[in-house]
């Protein structure tokens, strides 16, 4: 069972993410970069439905997650 202290840490660290995942996303929506647009992301609209389906953006944010994830955990283990 987990203190209560610990899961405020938790919490507290989690909402920091958050506020750090969504400036990222403003900042980038700001700058102009294609997210969401680029070839190999889908898009349907139809009479009152629409649906996007962003293959292309999710691979290459997994790609630059996961470099970006083994670059800090190699520099940790120093």
């Amino acid at each position: 069972m987990m203190d209560l202290s610990s899961l405020g840490r938790i919490v507290i660290i989690a909402g920091l993410l958050l506020v750090l995942v969504g400036s990222l996303i403003w900042v980038a929506g700001r700058l102009g970069l294609p997210f969401g647009r680029l070839p190999g992301d889908i898009r349907f609209e139809r009479d009152g439905v629409s649906c996007f389906v962003p293959i292309a953006s999710m691979i290459l944010l997994s790609l630059l997650l996961t470099v970006l994830l083994n670059i800090i955990l190699r520099l940790l283990n120093r």
